[in-house]
């Protein structure tokens, strides 16, 4: 414990000081405030190697962490799921909370038990960002896609109203509730600044990430190249995913009973032995002592996080 501590201060310590300069040079940097205007709506000044993610802003900006991201591919990817979270962070903040939660959870761990155990909490706690930007996502795709028949409603009345797609989608923006409002928000703007809607619209599909807005912008497209009437084609568009949004609520109901066993089964043997080692530390104390006998919780952990995502697969019916 001796030898120990002084490891953990010398870690929290230089942990303390990266996050001091850090935080001093993301408020001192100057960014510019066009670019960042640019990158708020999915369109961006300068198209470089990410071109294939069109519409996905370019949230990193430590150039030498940026180069090292991209090498690996995560840079533009990252960059794409923290859009589609709607997150205000760019990658490299991202990065770096992941990075002082990892560190924090390795000298915790070694500081409580040893190296091992805090190995297995750096690990954990460096997933919990993931974990979060995945819920995020999904909560806010599954909002959007509940919203979408009701934009096409709203949509399929003003053209057949007299107005124009642009003017309908500017009443769109004025009628419905984030994030279908904020997204073809961004669209519009894009428009006004001065792209075509054909390119906003496809933006827009890599930014938000739903296949049935992008059944919407097929339609728009082929509108656009062979003509007919687009609000008959988005009314049958809107009742298709209705449809389908039907089906989805009841297998989510159908489904309740074993997803909620999921997260029961890999939620309670860690509630459980938490409130043993509040009660009998010495008890479970047993478990991580130098040994083969470390061996026991870490195959426990490694089998919940399986038994869980099996289950998460089974209940997982597409539609």
């Amino acid at each position: 414990m001796s030898v120990g501590m002084p490891l953990i201060v010398a870690l929290l310590t230089a942990l303390a000081v990266v996050l001091f300069f850090t935080a001093l040079w993301v408020l001192l940097q100057r960014r510019d405030p066009v670019e960042q205007r640019l990158n708020a709506i999915g369109v961006r000044a300068v198209r470089r190697e990410v071109s294939s993610m069109a519409g996905a802003a370019e949230r990193y900006n430590l150039r030498g962490l940026r180069r090292y991201l991209a090498g690996f591919g995560l840079g533009p990817r990252l960059a794409l799921e923290l859009t589609r979270a709607d997150v205000a962070m760019t990658v490299a903040e991202f990065i770096l909370i992941i990075a002082v939660l990892a560190l924090l959870g390795f000298a915790i761990g070694t500081w409580r038990v040893g190296p091992l155990m805090g190995l297995v909490l750096a690990a954990i706690l460096g997933i919990v960002p993931f974990f979060y930007l995945g819920m995020r996502r999904r909560r806010r795709l599954r909002a959007f896609t509940q919203q979408l028949p009701d934009m096409l409603t709203l949509l399929v009345g003003a053209l057949r109203a007299g107005y124009g797609l642009n003017q309908a989608l500017d009443l769109v923006v004025e009628r419905t509730a984030a994030p279908v409002s904020t997204e073809i928000g961004n669209v519009v703007r894009a428009v006004n600044l001065g792209l075509p809607l054909r390119r906003a619209l496809e933006d827009a599909v890599a930014r938000i990430g739903s296949e049935d807005f992008n059944l919407l912008v097929v339609a728009i497209n082929v509108h656009y190249e062979t003509g007919g009437n687009l609000a008959e084609t988005l009314e049958v568009i809107s009742d298709t995913i209705r449809d389908r949004l039907r089906m989805l609520n009841e297998i989510r109901v159908l489904t309740a009973q074993q997803r909620f066993t999921g997260y029961t089964l890999a939620t309670l043997p860690i509630i459980v032995g938490l409130v043993v080692y509040l009660v009998n530390p010495g008890y479970i104390g047993d478990l991580f002592k130098p040994g083969w006998v470390r061996i026991l919780p870490i195959t426990a952990i490694v089998m919940q996080i399986i038994g869980f995502l099996f289950i998460r697969r089974i209940v997982d019916i597409e539609v």
